[in-house]
């Protein structure tokens, strides 16, 4: 028999916190006013309520518990707050136990959750009073939000009913106060409303009014002394239900008649939501949903306003739903009674809701309030003279309501050609599925408006200083949206916003953006250069240049129902489902699917809850749960996850601790995001001696244990706090110009910044005055903004390219080609005629052949002018720059120097980094206003010295067999090492977004860091995220949507390729995962073999994510393995070994009979289908090849040339690919040998990066991938011949 659970370790709670009865006092029944009543009097004075009888779990005493082996999951919690109702009482009431039970404890003793106040419980569970009826009234459900001191909210619901008033007894606590003198003669039109109230963590709105309604139909029919009893009951039953874990899991359970359904949240991220989000759209026109949410976030004194009670909560959470992920961080009292009105004075934000009887009195005695009267759907601004609320951003309001307009807001519209359903159960999880998904609308239109809004913020944050340049954003905001923004960025829900925006949070605004974003900005995620307006923006603004006037007269008008849009019906956004098309291709609705959801059937709970009783649900439970899991399908993990929590749980409630602890530990590398980490390690702690001794023998276990144990109780909180950037008020030596330079956003890149350092204190003591900082930042954000207002005619536009952006504008200056402003893009010069705008052509950097800064004679002056000579025309560009010249001149070679460069090395980079320089000495120059400012500015010429200073000789086999570079540190402030790379191929998948299909190339960079390139265009398809905190060293593709990647930390973490999240994870290895490798062929389930250092081998099957087989190899230092023709071969320092799939070992390759003069180990190796063996040896750059079929002959040996070290060999057709280290033109690189594997002889030799290369993949046998160490940091792609 299992033990029961100890005393301390608290489980997490059911759906039941409590649950309470409640009603008028006896005594006011008794008084004058009942005596009235019975004479015929019409009207009693409303009574006063009070709580009759509260019921919290456990239901089973803990002495029938403990003889049944079985404790609650509540019967550790602490004695928290007592609630004690002094009165007679003819006898004792048993609260705790059913009739016949065992007698619990007192009323005065029952235990009552935090967060619930029964002081107040009754006013809020009778706002507007407890008023007898003359005629029975009809059952009424409203809900509640109650808010602890600490800000933890609970939830409830009421469910208040009538009940006739007998002549002889009144109903009070399930028990008869005077003895029955005659027959039961009710006293005529007279009935009492009492009120059911269930509390709970999860905010069930729909899911605890369904069961209030089953339990209404009970008490309607039962005798007073029987209330109690159902009352308790039915506690008793939620108290058992588990709340259900994030995910797509939803749990059913029969409440007779009704099959209640507890749905879950979708990720941990999302909100529980169990309502029906569409209501605030039926009560307000959309543009009124704006205004609202624009008081929200302002954080204005907002109160809602209802004849209804139970709308004031529905459409409160609503409008909380509509603003995830950013949320309402102050008072949040939906319903407010008549004796609560005094909470309308307080002076902060807040959001309350009272009855629509007390608009007026409220309007007259409040100021600075926002009413909102759902009712008429209108709202009322009680301003103070300085407190006007601004519009929404107009562009974001736009869309918003026209998507709305989308929505099917009636479901009697998809019923119409049904014929009716005779299933009550049938017709509900109709019309619950017709509303999760207008809910999953609703909610991607709501978050896709807050993405609108605020978008553009990440722009503006430099996350390794966690500084967010306000003043900057405002700039480029609007004019019209001014205000909106400027108070906004002043509330506690934008700060909460900022913190996870720095902490890169993936919730579901950062998702919406990455799924919304433009191509435009993948590139420009890729890029370093500062961001300027490309062609294709000017074109676009152009072309809707009436719509730019009409939205200069718009935005700063003071009602967003001014909007102009499609005419609207005067409540409704739409009647019928309009196609997207009908609102444009920009106003679309998003197509993303709502995820597929599943439920899970819970046991029926069976009476008299006594210890058994209990025993035998859980037991039916975890039976039920262990058979859903082995029907799954193996691609199911979300759903496996689901039920492996809880069965956890129900083993837990169960006494069985290491069944508990194996499920966990199941659910650990199934889904991570779910793992109840604090839940374990109580369990852990609770674990008796044996229990302790026999999870140490248990691998998993011993692991898991460790996990949750070593990990610091009382690590430091990282400091989350957002800082606002302010120009700096001291001077500044080098280390704190490079943070304040990152801070401001002109520039990341140490290095860049150190020359731009050297450049304002030339001439001066190496310190930065704040006034140098200062200047230089204005001239920096004055370019910035002119650069904003640059507009090109068509003219001149047809003939840039679609991404060309202009970067810098001279000065009105003669030229041999006409009067005009020199431009620059990054691609070229072009002159920009005056008069009738025109474009002239000067050339692109490709073709300058140089430039010359040279004085010209007009009349007695010198005037300097810039002289451009092409490659394929004889002709000169001069332009009579004056003081503008020698600028110009450094600007122009540096461009030309950085895109010859780009050219070389096929890497765009050099030219995004050559414009940094460019833009740095023009701000440089505007600073210093000195004489030698362009002498200072020339320190910044970094590419053009680079060229002088060491001639470009890339060898010609590098640059034909190199094809493109790209930079996976961009945007990081150094570079960072290259670990490992992955090629995944293309999968068309129509689940999926198109996106999704193209091939990936998955970059892992040190600390854990992986980034993920579209390989179609080499452009970022996922921006840089955590698989750890440890160097990864390997990754393998296990099957279309799995990426294994193994690390340092001994855990293999499982990314998601669709979702690019990391939720699964595999912690049976005991040191550093060296390899991992994918079993060939088409068999199903595939295997994965891994390795890690100290020689152990696990093969996995890939469905269940279970290791099906191990073996140890009797040496350590294990760094690599290969599959080949069923056999592995495993390679360690010492020796490589073919050893069968069981582990046993065939045959060895030691390393010690080989060589035996020199002292080395082994450091890779690939197999050809030759029957070869291909190894390096660390230190040295030579190439051993042995016969697989003799291992004992002497091995061939391929000198490398100039080669110093190798760290990385693949074979790719014919041919290995080696990387390494060697000499190029006397200096250190990074070089890649191709070797023939039929002729044995070096075929290319590529010097490919400034540092090592630490690792090579293969694309397909076409390209070949190479990363570099982190001096460099790059990605080179080479083709294969």
């Amino acid at each position: 028999m299992a033990e029961a659970v100890p005393q301390h370790l608290a489980l997490p709670s059911g759906l039941l916190e409590l649950c309470a009865l409640l009603g008028p006092d006896r005594d006011s029944l008794r008084g004058p006013e009942q005596v009235a009543q019975r004479k015929g009097v019409k009207s009693l004075s409303s009574l006063e309520p009070e709580v009759l009888s509260v019921f919290v779990p456990p239901f089973v005493s803990k002495e029938d518990g403990a003889a049944a082996g079985v404790n609650c999951a509540t019967l550790g919690k602490p004695r928290r707050r007592s609630f004690r109702k002094k009165r007679e009482r003819p006898k004792a009431e048993p609260w705790r136990g059913l009739p016949g039970g065992p007698r619990g404890p007192d009323p005065e003793d029952v235990s009552v959750p935090n967060g619930v106040d029964l002081l107040a419980l009754p006013q809020l569970c009778f706002p507007g009073g407890v008023c007898v009826a003359s005629e029975p009234k009809e059952d009424c459900v409203h809900f509640l939000v109650l808010t602890d001191v600490c800000g933890n909210r609970t939830y409830g619901v009421v469910a208040q009913y009538y009940r006739p008033l007998h002549d002889e007894y009144c109903f009070y606590n399930g028990k008869t106060h005077w003895e029955v003198s005659g027959p039961s003669g009710g006293a005529a039109g007279c009935f009492i409303p009492f009120a059911v109230c269930v509390v709970s963590r999860f905010p069930y709105y729909n899911a605890l009014k369904d069961c209030l309604s089953c339990l209404l139909t009970h008490l309607k029919f039962c005798k007073d002394f029987e209330v109690d009893n159902h009352i308790k009951d039915f506690a008793a039953k939620l108290s058992l239900i588990p709340s259900p874990p994030p995910g797509p899991l939803h749990l059913i359970f029969n409440m007779k008649p009704l099959q209640i359904v507890f749905p879950s949240r979708a990720d941990p991220e999302s909100p529980l939501i169990d309502l029906d989000l569409h209501l605030p759209l039926l009560c307000f026109r959309p543009e009124k949903v704006l205004q609202i949410l624009t008081c929200l976030l302002t954080e204005q004194r907002v109160v809602f306003f209802s004849s209804s009670w139970a709308l004031l909560t529905l459409v409160a959470e609503c409008f909380m739903v509509y603003l995830h992920p950013l949320q309402w961080q102050h008072t949040f009292v939906p319903i407010l009674s008549g004796q609560m009105l005094d909470f309308l004075m307080a002076p902060t934000s807040f959001l309350m809701g009272c009855h629509l009887d007390h608009f007026e009195e409220v309007s007259k005695e409040a100021d600075g309030l926002i009413l909102i009267n759902i009712d008429s759907g209108s709202i009322a601004h009680l301003r103070k003279e300085d407190a006007a609320v601004p519009d929404i951003p107009l562009l974001a309001a736009q869309t918003f309501v026209q998507r709305v307009q989308t929505l099917q807001l009636y479901h009697e519209l998809d019923l119409a050609h049904l014929c009716a359903s005779t299933d009550l159960n049938e017709d509900r999880a109709s019309r619950r599925a017709w509303q999760q998904g207008l809910n999953h609308q609703i909610q991607q239109i709501t978050v896709h408006l807050l993405v609108s809004i605020f978008r553009d913020v990440k722009n503006h944050l430099n996350y390794e200083h966690r500084v967010f340049n306000s003043e900057e954003f405002l700039k480029t905001r609007a004019p019209g949206d001014q205000a909106f923004y400027k108070q906004v960025l002043d509330t506690y829900m934008f700060h909460a916003f900022l913190k996870a925006r720095l902490s890169r949070r993936m919730d579901a605004f950062a998702q919406m953006d990455l799924h919304t974003q433009s191509e435009e900005d993948r590139i420009n995620g890729t890029l370093l250069s500062p961001r300027r307006p490309t062609i294709e923006k000017m074109a676009s603004r152009k072309s809707s240049s009436l719509h730019a006037a009409d939205r200069r007269m718009v935005v700063s008008m003071p009602n967003l129902q001014d909007i102009v849009v499609p005419e609207l019906p005067p409540r409704n956004s739409s009647l019928r489902k309009m196609h997207t098309s009908d609102c444009g291709s920009s106003h679309a609705v998003l197509s993303v699917a709502p995820k597929s959801t599943h439920t899970f059937k819970i046991p029926e709970v069976h009476f008299p809850l006594v210890g058994q009783c209990v025993q035998a649900f859980h037991a039916d439970c975890a039976a039920q749960l262990t058979k859903a899991m082995g029907s799954l399908p193996p691609e199911s993990s979300a759903l496996l996850a689901g039920f492996l929590y809880l069965r956890g749980l129900v083993r837990l409630t169960q006494g069985q601790l290491l069944g508990a602890l194996l499920d966990f530990q199941s659910l650990y590398k199934t889904d991570v995001r779910i793992f109840p980490a604090d839940l374990v390690q109580r369990t852990v702690e609770s674990l008796s001696g044996p229990e302790r001794v026999q999870a140490e023998r248990t691998p998993e276990l011993r692991r898991l244990m460790s996990e949750v144990m070593d990990k610091p109780a009382d690590a430091p909180k990282a400091d989350d706090r957002v800082k606002h950037f302010e120009l700096p008020r001291t001077h500044m030596q080098l280390d704190d110009f490079v943070k304040r330079v990152q801070e401001s956003g002109i520039v990341k890149d140490a290095g860049t910044i150190h020359r731009l350092f050297a450049a304002l204190t030339v001439g001066h003591e190496k310190q930065i005055d704040p006034e140098t900082f200062k200047d230089f930042y204005n001239c920096w954000k004055e370019a910035e903004a002119e650069a904003q207002e640059v507009s090109l005619p068509l003219s001149v536009i047809e003939h840039l390219d679609k991404n060309e952006c202009v970067y810098k504008l001279s000065s009105s200056v003669k030229t041999n080609r006409g009067v005009g402003k020199i431009a620059m893009t990054q691609k070229r010069l072009f002159l920009l005629t005056e008069g009738r705008p025109g474009y002239v052509e000067i050339s692109t950097f490709r073709n300058i052949a140089e430039v010359r800064s040279t004085t010209v004679a007009f009349l007695l002056l010198r005037i300097p002018t810039l002289k451009v000579k092409m490659v394929s025309k004889k002709e000169v560009f001069e332009a009579n720059l004056k003081n503008e010249c020698d600028l110009w001149h450094l600007m122009v070679k540096e461009m030309c120097a950085g895109k010859r460069l780009a050219d070389e090395y096929k890497d765009p980079q050099y030219v995004q980094q050559a414009l940094t320089h460019v833009l740095l000495m023009d701000a440089v120059v505007g600073a210093l206003q000195s004489p030698g400012a362009v002498y200072a500015a020339s320190k910044l010429s970094y590419f053009d010295k680079m060229k002088n200073e060491m001639p470009l000789a890339v060898p010609k086999t590098t640059s034909e067999t190199l094809k493109h570079k790209i930079n996976p540190s961009a945007g990081e402030t150094t570079p960072r090492g290259v670990d490992v790379l992955l090629y995944t191929p293309g999968h068309l998948d129509p689940a999926e977004k198109i996106e999704d299909a193209h091939p990936k190339l998955w970059c892992a960079l040190d600390e854990g860091k992986v980034i993920v390139f579209d390989a179609s265009s080499w452009t970022v398809h996922q921006h840089c995220f955590k698989v750890g905190t440890s160097k990864l060293n390997c990754m393998v593709m296990a099957e279309q949507s799995q990426v294994w990647v193994g690390s340092e930390d001994s855990v293999i973490y499982i990314i998601n390729i669709h979702s690019m999240s990391c939720n699964k994870q595999l912690t049976d290895h005991r040191s550093s995962v060296t390899g991992l490798v994918v079993q060939d062929g088409a068999q199903a389930p595939r295997e994965v073999y891994s390795c890690s250092m100290d020689g152990t081998v696990l093969a996995w099957n890939v469905s269940t994510l279970r290791v099906t087989s191990r073996f140890q190899l009797p040496s350590c230092g294990l760094s690599s393995i290969r599959l080949h023709s069923d056999r592995l071969w495993c390679c360690t320092g010492t020796s490589i070994m073919l050893v069968t799939t069981n582990g046993f070992v065939r045959q060895e390759l030691k390393i010690n009979e080989n060589f035996t003069e020199i002292s080395t180990s082994f450091l890779g190796f690939q197999l050809v289908p030759e029957e070869q063996l291909w190894a390096a040896c660390a230190g040295y750059g030579d190439l051993y090849i042995w016969s697989l079929r003799d291992l004992a002959q002497p091995p061939q040996r391929i000198h490398l040339p100039d080669c110093s070290e190798v760290n990385c060999m693949i074979r790719v057709k014919k041919q290995i690919w080696v990387g390494g280290t060697g000499l190029s033109q006397g200096r250190s690189k990074g070089k890649i040998y191709v070797v023939d594997t039929e002729r044995k002889t070096v075929e290319k030799e590529l010097v490919a990066h400034a540092d090592t290369v630490k690792t090579l993949c293969s694309a397909e046998d076409r390209y070949v991938l190479s990363g570099s160490g982190r001096e460099e940091g790059k990605i080179a792609i080479w083709k294969v011949e």
